[in-house]
Protein backbone atom coordinates (compact mmCIF):
# COMPACT_ATOMS: atom_id res chain seq x y z
CA UNK A 1 0.00 0.00 0.00
CA UNK A 2 1.59 3.31 -1.08
CA UNK A 3 -0.93 5.70 0.43
CA UNK A 4 -2.80 5.47 3.69
CA UNK A 5 -6.17 6.43 2.25
CA UNK A 6 -6.27 4.03 -0.72
CA UNK A 7 -7.01 0.28 -0.41
CA UNK A 8 -4.89 -2.28 -2.27
CA UNK A 9 -7.48 -2.61 -5.02
CA UNK A 10 -11.14 -2.24 -5.84
CA UNK A 11 -13.34 -4.34 -3.55
CA UNK A 12 -15.81 -6.74 -5.17
CA UNK A 13 -19.26 -5.30 -5.77
CA UNK A 14 -22.76 -6.63 -6.39
CA UNK A 15 -22.90 -10.38 -6.87
CA UNK A 16 -19.15 -10.56 -6.23
CA UNK A 17 -19.44 -9.11 -2.70
CA UNK A 18 -18.78 -12.59 -1.32
CA UNK A 19 -16.02 -13.90 -3.58
CA UNK A 20 -15.27 -17.57 -4.01
CA UNK A 21 -12.20 -17.95 -1.83
CA UNK A 22 -11.47 -21.37 -3.34
CA UNK A 23 -10.13 -19.73 -6.53
CA UNK A 24 -7.08 -17.53 -6.99
CA UNK A 25 -9.20 -14.70 -8.35
CA UNK A 26 -11.57 -15.07 -5.43
CA UNK A 27 -8.73 -15.00 -2.91
CA UNK A 28 -7.43 -11.77 -4.47
CA UNK A 29 -10.92 -10.26 -4.44
CA UNK A 30 -11.27 -11.26 -0.78
CA UNK A 31 -7.98 -9.52 0.01
CA UNK A 32 -9.19 -6.34 -1.75
CA UNK A 33 -12.42 -6.46 0.25
CA UNK A 34 -10.55 -6.80 3.53
CA UNK A 35 -8.16 -4.01 2.55
CA UNK A 36 -11.08 -1.74 1.73
CA UNK A 37 -12.69 -2.54 5.09
CA UNK A 38 -9.44 -1.67 6.85
CA UNK A 39 -9.08 1.67 5.07
CA UNK A 40 -12.73 2.51 5.82
CA UNK A 41 -12.82 1.05 9.35
CA UNK A 42 -14.60 4.11 10.71
CA UNK A 43 -18.19 4.78 9.70
CA UNK A 44 -19.00 7.52 7.20
CA UNK A 45 -20.86 9.35 9.98
CA UNK A 46 -17.80 9.21 12.26
CA UNK A 47 -15.59 10.55 9.48
CA UNK A 48 -18.07 13.34 8.86
CA UNK A 49 -18.00 14.27 12.57
CA UNK A 50 -14.20 14.35 12.47
CA UNK A 51 -14.18 16.70 9.47
CA UNK A 52 -16.85 18.90 11.06
CA UNK A 53 -14.43 19.58 13.94
CA UNK A 54 -11.81 20.83 11.49
CA UNK A 55 -9.83 17.60 11.92
CA UNK A 56 -8.53 15.09 9.40
CA UNK A 57 -8.77 11.34 9.71
CA UNK A 58 -5.83 9.23 10.85
CA UNK A 59 -5.05 8.17 7.28
CA UNK A 60 -5.43 11.63 5.79
CA UNK A 61 -2.87 12.92 8.27
CA UNK A 62 -0.36 10.24 7.30
CA UNK A 63 -0.76 11.07 3.62
CA UNK A 64 -0.22 14.76 4.32
CA UNK A 65 2.85 14.07 6.45
CA UNK A 66 4.72 11.58 4.26
CA UNK A 67 6.13 11.81 0.76
CA UNK A 68 3.45 10.86 -1.80
CA UNK A 69 3.26 7.13 -2.37
CA UNK A 70 5.84 6.26 0.27
CA UNK A 71 3.62 4.81 3.01
CA UNK A 72 3.86 1.07 3.71
CA UNK A 73 1.30 -0.06 6.29
CA UNK A 74 1.87 -2.60 9.05
CA UNK A 75 -0.84 -4.72 10.68
CA UNK A 76 -3.73 -3.35 8.64
CA UNK A 77 -5.72 -6.56 9.17
CA UNK A 78 -5.28 -7.02 12.92
CA UNK A 79 -8.43 -7.01 15.10
CA UNK A 80 -9.04 -6.91 18.83
CA UNK A 81 -9.65 -10.12 20.76
CA UNK A 82 -11.90 -8.80 23.54
CA UNK A 83 -15.24 -10.42 24.32
CA UNK A 84 -16.27 -8.13 27.19
CA UNK A 85 -19.44 -6.06 26.94
CA UNK A 86 -20.33 -7.45 23.52
CA UNK A 87 -17.07 -6.33 21.94
CA UNK A 88 -16.88 -9.56 19.88
CA UNK A 89 -19.70 -8.19 17.70
CA UNK A 90 -17.63 -5.21 16.58
CA UNK A 91 -14.13 -6.11 15.38
CA UNK A 92 -12.98 -3.54 12.78
CA UNK A 93 -9.70 -4.12 11.00
CA UNK A 94 -6.77 -2.11 12.35
CA UNK A 95 -8.33 -1.72 15.82
CA UNK A 96 -8.28 2.07 15.76
CA UNK A 97 -4.66 2.89 14.92
CA UNK A 98 -2.78 3.06 11.61
CA UNK A 99 0.92 2.16 11.73
CA UNK A 100 3.71 1.85 9.20
CA UNK A 101 6.73 3.45 7.57
CA UNK A 102 7.39 5.93 4.81
CA UNK A 103 9.66 8.81 3.93
CA UNK A 104 9.80 12.57 4.53
CA UNK A 105 12.04 14.40 2.06
CA UNK A 106 13.27 10.96 1.03
CA UNK A 107 14.39 9.99 4.55
CA UNK A 108 12.79 6.95 6.27
CA UNK A 109 10.46 7.50 9.23
CA UNK A 110 8.06 5.32 11.20
CA UNK A 111 4.61 6.58 12.13
CA UNK A 112 1.47 5.70 14.01
CA UNK A 113 -1.78 7.61 13.74
CA UNK A 114 -4.64 7.06 16.16
CA UNK A 115 -8.07 6.79 14.52
CA UNK A 116 -10.74 8.68 16.44
CA UNK A 117 -13.43 7.22 14.16
CA UNK A 118 -12.87 3.71 15.60
CA UNK A 119 -13.67 3.25 19.30
CA UNK A 120 -12.91 6.97 19.74
CA UNK A 121 -9.23 6.20 19.27
CA UNK A 122 -9.14 4.43 22.65
CA UNK A 123 -6.15 2.14 23.24
CA UNK A 124 -6.73 -1.57 23.67
CA UNK A 125 -4.42 -4.58 23.64
CA UNK A 126 -4.03 -4.95 19.85
CA UNK A 127 -3.95 -1.16 19.37
CA UNK A 128 -1.07 -0.99 21.85
CA UNK A 129 0.73 -3.97 20.34
CA UNK A 130 0.70 -2.26 16.94
CA UNK A 131 2.32 0.88 18.38
CA UNK A 132 4.91 -1.17 20.28
CA UNK A 133 5.77 -3.07 17.08
CA UNK A 134 6.34 0.06 14.98
CA UNK A 135 8.35 1.68 17.78
CA UNK A 136 10.59 -1.38 17.93
CA UNK A 137 11.02 -1.17 14.16
CA UNK A 138 12.02 2.50 14.32
CA UNK A 139 14.68 1.77 16.94
CA UNK A 140 15.95 -1.26 15.02
CA UNK A 141 16.46 0.60 11.74
CA UNK A 142 17.44 3.91 13.36
CA UNK A 143 14.80 6.27 12.00
CA UNK A 144 12.60 8.98 13.60
CA UNK A 145 9.36 7.86 15.28
CA UNK A 146 6.35 10.14 14.76
CA UNK A 147 3.19 9.56 16.78
CA UNK A 148 -0.09 11.24 15.84
CA UNK A 149 -2.32 11.24 18.93
CA UNK A 150 -6.10 11.64 18.76
CA UNK A 151 -7.72 9.24 21.18
CA UNK A 152 -9.83 8.73 24.25
CA UNK A 153 -7.20 7.12 26.46
CA UNK A 154 -7.35 3.52 27.68
CA UNK A 155 -10.15 1.32 26.34
CA UNK A 156 -12.24 0.65 29.43
CA UNK A 157 -13.71 -2.59 28.05
CA UNK A 158 -10.23 -4.17 27.98
CA UNK A 159 -9.27 -3.19 31.52
CA UNK A 160 -5.77 -3.63 32.84
CA UNK A 161 -4.50 -5.04 29.53
CA UNK A 162 -4.74 -1.53 28.06
CA UNK A 163 -2.79 -0.12 31.00
CA UNK A 164 -0.14 -2.79 30.51
CA UNK A 165 0.34 -1.75 26.90
CA UNK A 166 0.73 1.90 27.95
CA UNK A 167 3.56 0.73 30.18
CA UNK A 168 5.15 -1.12 27.24
CA UNK A 169 4.96 2.06 25.16
CA UNK A 170 6.47 4.18 27.95
CA UNK A 171 9.37 1.75 28.28
CA UNK A 172 10.14 2.04 24.57
CA UNK A 173 9.89 5.82 24.70
CA UNK A 174 12.54 5.84 27.40
CA UNK A 175 14.78 3.26 25.74
CA UNK A 176 14.62 5.18 22.44
CA UNK A 177 15.28 8.55 24.08
CA UNK A 178 18.49 10.01 22.72
CA UNK A 179 18.73 7.17 20.20
CA UNK A 180 16.16 8.23 17.59
CA UNK A 181 14.18 11.48 17.36
CA UNK A 182 10.68 11.00 18.78
CA UNK A 183 8.03 13.53 17.78
CA UNK A 184 4.44 13.64 19.06
CA UNK A 185 1.61 15.39 17.25
CA UNK A 186 -1.43 16.04 19.45
CA UNK A 187 -4.34 16.42 17.05
CA UNK A 188 -7.31 15.81 19.33
CA UNK A 189 -7.82 14.63 22.90
CA UNK A 190 -4.92 13.04 24.76
CA UNK A 191 -5.89 12.40 28.35
CA UNK A 192 -4.96 10.45 31.45
CA UNK A 193 -2.09 7.99 31.11
CA UNK A 194 -1.99 8.63 27.35
CA UNK A 195 -0.25 11.98 27.91
CA UNK A 196 2.90 10.43 29.33
CA UNK A 197 4.13 8.85 26.12
CA UNK A 198 4.21 12.23 24.32
CA UNK A 199 5.72 13.79 27.46
CA UNK A 200 8.76 11.51 27.18
CA UNK A 201 9.29 12.25 23.48
CA UNK A 202 11.63 14.96 22.20
CA UNK A 203 9.05 17.32 20.69
CA UNK A 204 5.31 17.85 21.12
CA UNK A 205 3.35 19.75 18.47
CA UNK A 206 -0.25 20.81 19.15
CA UNK A 207 -3.01 22.44 17.10
CA UNK A 208 -4.82 25.55 18.24
CA UNK A 209 -8.40 24.92 19.44
CA UNK A 210 -8.52 21.19 18.50
CA UNK A 211 -5.72 19.69 20.67
CA UNK A 212 -6.13 18.90 24.36
CA UNK A 213 -3.81 17.27 26.90
CA UNK A 214 -4.57 16.76 30.57
CA UNK A 215 -4.22 14.19 33.34
CA UNK A 216 -7.70 14.83 34.71
CA UNK A 217 -10.46 16.54 32.77
CA UNK A 218 -12.69 19.47 33.74
CA UNK A 219 -15.43 17.25 35.20
CA UNK A 220 -13.07 15.43 37.58
CA UNK A 221 -11.44 18.71 38.61
CA UNK A 222 -14.86 20.19 39.35
CA UNK A 223 -15.80 17.17 41.47
CA UNK A 224 -12.55 16.99 43.44
CA UNK A 225 -11.50 20.64 43.84
CA UNK A 226 -14.64 22.59 42.96
CA UNK A 227 -12.69 24.44 40.27
CA UNK A 228 -14.56 25.47 37.11
CA UNK A 229 -12.33 25.32 34.05
CA UNK A 230 -12.98 24.91 30.35
CA UNK A 231 -11.18 22.18 28.39
CA UNK A 232 -9.31 24.68 26.19
CA UNK A 233 -8.14 26.72 29.16
CA UNK A 234 -7.13 23.60 31.07
CA UNK A 235 -5.20 21.69 28.44
CA UNK A 236 -5.52 23.37 25.07
CA UNK A 237 -2.65 23.96 22.70
CA UNK A 238 -2.15 27.56 23.74
CA UNK A 239 -2.11 26.66 27.46
CA UNK A 240 0.60 24.03 26.98
CA UNK A 241 2.65 26.23 24.66
CA UNK A 242 2.56 29.40 26.75
CA UNK A 243 1.96 28.31 30.37
CA UNK A 244 3.08 24.76 31.12
CA UNK A 245 5.88 24.45 28.56
CA UNK A 246 4.73 20.91 27.78
CA UNK A 247 4.45 21.60 24.03
CA UNK A 248 7.06 22.91 21.59
CA UNK A 249 4.95 24.38 18.78
CA UNK A 250 1.37 25.57 18.33
CA UNK A 251 0.08 24.95 14.83
CA UNK A 252 -2.62 27.28 13.55
CA UNK A 253 -4.22 24.24 11.94
CA UNK A 254 -3.30 20.63 11.18
CA UNK A 255 -1.49 21.52 7.98
CA UNK A 256 0.72 23.99 9.85
CA UNK A 257 1.49 21.43 12.56
CA UNK A 258 2.47 18.74 10.05
CA UNK A 259 4.55 21.24 8.06
CA UNK A 260 6.45 22.18 11.24
CA UNK A 261 7.32 18.53 11.87
CA UNK A 262 8.68 18.16 8.34
CA UNK A 263 10.85 21.26 8.73
CA UNK A 264 12.01 20.17 12.18
CA UNK A 265 13.15 16.81 10.83
CA UNK A 266 15.31 18.57 8.22
CA UNK A 267 17.54 19.80 11.09
CA UNK A 268 17.75 16.44 12.89
CA UNK A 269 19.72 13.27 12.14
CA UNK A 270 17.89 9.99 11.69
CA UNK A 271 19.54 8.65 14.86
CA UNK A 272 22.28 9.36 17.37
CA UNK A 273 24.96 7.63 15.26
CA UNK A 274 24.32 9.71 12.15
CA UNK A 275 24.67 13.38 11.24
CA UNK A 276 21.92 15.86 10.34
CA UNK A 277 21.36 16.54 6.62
CA UNK A 278 23.94 18.88 5.08
CA UNK A 279 23.00 21.55 2.54
CA UNK A 280 25.09 23.73 0.28
CA UNK A 281 26.38 26.88 2.00
CA UNK A 282 24.55 29.94 0.59
CA UNK A 283 27.67 32.15 0.86
CA UNK A 284 31.29 31.42 -0.15
CA UNK A 285 33.32 29.89 2.68
CA UNK A 286 36.78 30.45 1.20
CA UNK A 287 38.86 33.57 1.78
CA UNK A 288 38.97 35.89 4.76
CA UNK A 289 36.04 36.85 6.96
CA UNK A 290 36.41 40.50 5.93
CA UNK A 291 36.28 39.62 2.23
CA UNK A 292 33.01 37.72 2.70
CA UNK A 293 31.04 40.42 4.53
CA UNK A 294 27.50 41.05 3.27
CA UNK A 295 25.19 44.01 3.78
CA UNK A 296 23.28 42.09 6.46
CA UNK A 297 26.56 41.30 8.25
CA UNK A 298 27.41 45.02 8.37
CA UNK A 299 24.01 45.80 9.88
CA UNK A 300 25.14 44.03 13.08
CA UNK A 301 27.71 46.78 13.70
CA UNK A 302 24.90 49.25 14.47
CA UNK A 303 22.43 46.91 16.17
CA UNK A 304 23.43 47.35 19.84
CA UNK A 305 21.97 50.58 21.34
CA UNK A 306 24.35 53.02 23.03
CA UNK A 307 22.35 52.79 26.26
CA UNK A 308 22.83 49.45 28.08
CA UNK A 309 19.24 49.69 29.31
CA UNK A 310 17.71 49.92 25.85
CA UNK A 311 16.46 46.57 24.50
CA UNK A 312 16.91 45.13 21.01
CA UNK A 313 15.47 42.01 19.42
CA UNK A 314 17.89 39.06 19.49
CA UNK A 315 16.06 37.62 16.48
CA UNK A 316 17.83 40.36 14.50
CA UNK A 317 21.18 38.83 15.45
CA UNK A 318 20.11 35.23 14.83
CA UNK A 319 18.70 35.81 11.35
CA UNK A 320 21.92 37.56 10.28
CA UNK A 321 24.11 34.69 11.46
CA UNK A 322 22.19 31.68 10.11
CA UNK A 323 21.90 30.69 6.45
CA UNK A 324 19.23 32.57 4.49
CA UNK A 325 17.90 34.08 7.74
CA UNK A 326 15.98 30.84 8.44
CA UNK A 327 15.40 30.13 12.14
CA UNK A 328 12.99 27.41 13.27
CA UNK A 329 12.04 28.42 16.80
CA UNK A 330 11.23 25.79 19.44
CA UNK A 331 8.86 26.71 22.30
CA UNK A 332 8.41 30.21 20.91
CA UNK A 333 5.46 30.98 23.23
CA UNK A 334 7.04 29.67 26.44
CA UNK A 335 9.65 31.58 28.48
CA UNK A 336 10.12 34.21 25.74
CA UNK A 337 13.06 35.72 27.69
CA UNK A 338 15.19 32.99 26.12
CA UNK A 339 15.11 31.86 22.50
CA UNK A 340 15.77 28.30 21.37
CA UNK A 341 15.62 26.83 17.91
CA UNK A 342 17.44 25.51 14.88
CA UNK A 343 19.22 27.15 11.99
CA UNK A 344 22.06 26.33 9.62
CA UNK A 345 25.54 27.78 9.39
CA UNK A 346 27.39 26.98 6.18
CA UNK A 347 24.72 24.40 5.39
CA UNK A 348 25.03 22.47 8.65
CA UNK A 349 22.48 22.26 11.47
CA UNK A 350 23.10 24.24 14.64
CA UNK A 351 21.00 24.62 17.78
CA UNK A 352 20.72 28.20 19.03
CA UNK A 353 20.20 29.38 22.61
CA UNK A 354 19.91 33.14 23.04
CA UNK A 355 18.82 35.59 25.71
CA UNK A 356 16.05 37.94 24.54
CA UNK A 357 16.58 41.52 25.83
CA UNK A 358 13.01 42.53 24.92
CA UNK A 359 11.58 40.16 27.57
CA UNK A 360 12.52 40.69 31.25
CA UNK A 361 15.70 42.34 29.91
CA UNK A 362 16.90 38.82 29.03
CA UNK A 363 17.01 37.64 32.65
CA UNK A 364 17.09 33.92 33.33
CA UNK A 365 14.22 32.52 35.39
CA UNK A 366 12.89 29.06 36.20
CA UNK A 367 11.07 28.56 32.90
CA UNK A 368 13.90 29.93 30.77
CA UNK A 369 16.47 27.74 32.56
CA UNK A 370 14.46 24.56 32.04
CA UNK A 371 13.58 25.43 28.46
CA UNK A 372 17.22 26.02 27.52
CA UNK A 373 18.52 23.03 29.49
CA UNK A 374 16.15 20.62 27.74
CA UNK A 375 17.06 22.09 24.36
CA UNK A 376 20.83 21.84 24.94
CA UNK A 377 20.48 18.20 26.01
CA UNK A 378 18.39 17.43 22.90
CA UNK A 379 21.08 18.96 20.67
CA UNK A 380 23.79 17.03 22.49
CA UNK A 381 21.92 13.74 22.12
CA UNK A 382 21.69 14.17 18.36
CA UNK A 383 25.12 15.59 17.51
CA UNK A 384 23.95 19.14 16.80
CA UNK A 385 26.41 21.92 17.75
CA UNK A 386 25.15 24.61 20.14
CA UNK A 387 25.54 28.32 19.39
CA UNK A 388 24.86 30.54 22.43
CA UNK A 389 24.18 34.27 22.08
CA UNK A 390 24.52 36.03 25.43
CA UNK A 391 22.96 39.22 26.74
CA UNK A 392 21.98 38.36 30.31
CA UNK A 393 21.84 40.73 33.30
CA UNK A 394 21.38 37.88 35.79
CA UNK A 395 18.73 35.64 37.30
CA UNK A 396 15.26 37.07 37.88
CA UNK A 397 14.95 38.04 41.56
CA UNK A 398 11.89 37.48 43.76
CA UNK A 399 10.31 35.22 46.34
CA UNK A 400 8.27 33.40 43.67
CA UNK A 401 11.45 32.35 41.89
CA UNK A 402 13.26 31.36 45.09
CA UNK A 403 10.37 29.43 46.61
CA UNK A 404 9.67 27.61 43.36
CA UNK A 405 13.23 26.37 43.12
CA UNK A 406 15.32 28.64 40.91
CA UNK A 407 18.45 27.20 42.58
CA UNK A 408 17.60 23.60 41.71
CA UNK A 409 16.01 24.36 38.39
CA UNK A 410 18.57 26.90 37.25
CA UNK A 411 21.22 24.28 38.00
CA UNK A 412 19.74 22.18 35.19
CA UNK A 413 21.13 24.65 32.66
CA UNK A 414 24.59 24.45 34.21
CA UNK A 415 24.38 20.66 34.11
CA UNK A 416 23.24 20.62 30.47
CA UNK A 417 26.10 22.79 29.23
CA UNK A 418 28.71 20.93 31.28
CA UNK A 419 27.40 17.55 30.11
CA UNK A 420 27.21 18.43 26.41
CA UNK A 421 30.11 17.14 24.31
CA UNK A 422 29.01 18.61 20.96
CA UNK A 423 30.81 21.71 19.63
CA UNK A 424 29.83 24.75 21.73
CA UNK A 425 30.35 28.27 20.39
CA UNK A 426 29.37 31.30 22.47
CA UNK A 427 29.07 34.96 21.43
CA UNK A 428 28.57 37.62 24.12
CA UNK A 429 26.79 40.52 22.47
CA UNK A 430 26.25 42.76 25.51
CA UNK A 431 25.63 41.88 29.17
CA UNK A 432 27.19 38.89 30.84
CA UNK A 433 26.65 39.54 34.55
CA UNK A 434 27.16 37.41 37.63
CA UNK A 435 26.39 33.72 37.77
CA UNK A 436 24.26 34.05 34.65
CA UNK A 437 27.47 34.78 32.69
CA UNK A 438 28.84 31.41 33.83
CA UNK A 439 25.62 29.56 33.03
CA UNK A 440 25.27 30.76 29.43
CA UNK A 441 27.80 28.54 27.70
CA UNK A 442 30.89 30.14 29.24
CA UNK A 443 34.43 28.87 28.71
CA UNK A 444 34.34 27.63 32.30
CA UNK A 445 31.44 25.26 31.49
CA UNK A 446 33.25 23.75 28.52
CA UNK A 447 32.64 26.30 25.78
CA UNK A 448 34.99 25.48 22.89
CA UNK A 449 35.10 28.87 21.20
CA UNK A 450 33.96 31.95 23.11
CA UNK A 451 34.07 35.45 21.69
CA UNK A 452 32.59 38.82 22.55
CA UNK A 453 31.58 41.94 20.72
CA UNK A 454 33.24 45.20 21.82
CA UNK A 455 29.84 46.15 23.30
CA UNK A 456 30.08 43.24 25.77
CA UNK A 457 29.92 44.00 29.48
CA UNK A 458 31.33 41.06 31.43
CA UNK A 459 31.27 41.70 35.16
CA UNK A 460 29.94 40.51 38.51
CA UNK A 461 27.10 43.00 38.35
CA UNK A 462 25.92 46.05 36.42
CA UNK A 463 27.26 49.53 37.09
CA UNK A 464 24.26 50.72 39.08
CA UNK A 465 24.35 47.83 41.55
CA UNK A 466 28.13 47.87 41.79
CA UNK A 467 28.28 51.58 42.60
CA UNK A 468 25.63 51.20 45.31
CA UNK A 469 27.80 48.54 46.99
CA UNK A 470 31.31 49.86 46.35
CA UNK A 471 30.64 53.52 47.09
CA UNK A 472 27.97 53.30 49.77
CA UNK A 473 29.92 55.55 52.14
CA UNK A 474 30.83 58.08 49.43
CA UNK A 475 27.17 58.46 48.47
CA UNK A 476 25.88 58.65 52.05
CA UNK A 477 24.60 62.11 52.93
CA UNK A 478 24.30 63.25 49.31
CA UNK A 479 20.91 63.94 47.81
CA UNK A 480 19.18 65.55 44.86
CA UNK A 481 21.24 66.66 41.88
CA UNK A 482 24.50 66.24 43.76
CA UNK A 483 23.73 62.57 44.45
CA UNK A 484 22.65 61.97 40.84
CA UNK A 485 25.79 63.62 39.43
CA UNK A 486 28.13 61.72 41.77
CA UNK A 487 26.40 58.40 41.07
CA UNK A 488 26.54 59.00 37.28
CA UNK A 489 30.26 59.78 37.43
CA UNK A 490 31.01 56.68 39.50
CA UNK A 491 28.93 54.48 37.20
CA UNK A 492 30.75 55.80 34.14
CA UNK A 493 34.10 55.11 35.81
CA UNK A 494 33.00 51.58 36.72
CA UNK A 495 31.77 50.88 33.19
CA UNK A 496 35.01 52.18 31.67
CA UNK A 497 37.09 50.10 34.07
CA UNK A 498 35.23 46.79 34.40
CA UNK A 499 32.18 46.63 32.08
CA UNK A 500 34.00 45.62 28.95
CA UNK A 501 35.21 42.40 27.31
CA UNK A 502 38.93 43.08 27.65
CA UNK A 503 39.51 41.86 31.21
CA UNK A 504 37.93 38.53 30.23
CA UNK A 505 40.06 38.49 27.07
CA UNK A 506 43.17 39.23 29.15
CA UNK A 507 42.42 36.15 31.28
CA UNK A 508 41.63 33.91 28.31
CA UNK A 509 38.02 33.54 29.42
CA UNK A 510 37.06 34.55 25.88
CA UNK A 511 39.09 33.70 22.81
CA UNK A 512 38.73 37.05 21.13
CA UNK A 513 36.84 40.29 20.68
CA UNK A 514 35.36 40.56 17.20
CA UNK A 515 33.39 43.18 15.24
CA UNK A 516 29.71 42.22 15.24
CA UNK A 517 29.77 42.11 11.43
CA UNK A 518 32.33 39.27 11.57
CA UNK A 519 30.06 37.01 13.63
CA UNK A 520 28.66 34.87 10.82
CA UNK A 521 32.08 34.23 9.34
CA UNK A 522 33.69 33.61 12.72
CA UNK A 523 30.98 31.19 13.87
CA UNK A 524 31.15 29.31 10.57
CA UNK A 525 34.91 28.87 10.83
CA UNK A 526 34.67 27.85 14.49
CA UNK A 527 32.10 25.16 13.72
CA UNK A 528 34.14 23.95 10.77
CA UNK A 529 37.20 23.66 12.99
CA UNK A 530 35.21 21.85 15.70
CA UNK A 531 33.61 19.34 13.32
CA UNK A 532 36.09 16.66 14.39
CA UNK A 533 35.82 17.39 18.13
CA UNK A 534 36.05 14.31 20.35
CA UNK A 535 35.44 14.49 24.09
CA UNK A 536 35.21 11.49 26.39
CA UNK A 537 33.29 11.56 29.67
CA UNK A 538 34.28 9.59 32.78
CA UNK A 539 32.89 6.06 32.95
CA UNK A 540 29.61 6.02 34.89
CA UNK A 541 26.12 4.65 34.65
CA UNK A 542 24.66 8.16 34.35
CA UNK A 543 24.90 11.48 36.11
CA UNK A 544 22.32 12.80 38.55
CA UNK A 545 20.85 15.94 37.02
CA UNK A 546 18.91 18.07 39.56
CA UNK A 547 15.39 17.27 38.31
Amino acid sequence: MSTATAPLGDPPAGDEAEPDIHTTAGKLADLHRRSDDAVHAGSAKAVERQHAKGKQTARERIDQLLDPGSFVELDALTRHRSTNFGMERNRPFGDGVVTGSGTIDGRPVCVFSQDATVFGGALGEVFGEKIVKVMDLATKIGCPMIGINDGGGARIQEGVVALGLYGEIFMRNVRSSGVIPQISLIMGPCAGGAVYSPAITDFIVMVDQTSHMFITGPDVIKTVTGEDVEMEELGGGRAHNSKSGVAHHLGSDEEDALSYVKELLSYLPSNNLSEPPVFEAPEPTAGSIADGLTDTDLELDTLIPDSPNQPYDMHEVITRVVDDGEFLEVQALFAPNILTGYGRVEGRSVGIVANQPTQFAGCLDIDASEKAARFVRTCDAFNIPVLTLVDVPGFLPGTEQEWNGIIRRGAKLIYAYCEATVPKVTVITRKGYGGAYDVMGSKHLGGDVNVAWPTAQIAVTGAQGAVSILYRKDLAGLEGDELAAKRAALQTDYEDTLCNPYIAADRGYIDGVIPPSHTRGYVGRALRMLATKREAAPARKHGNIPL
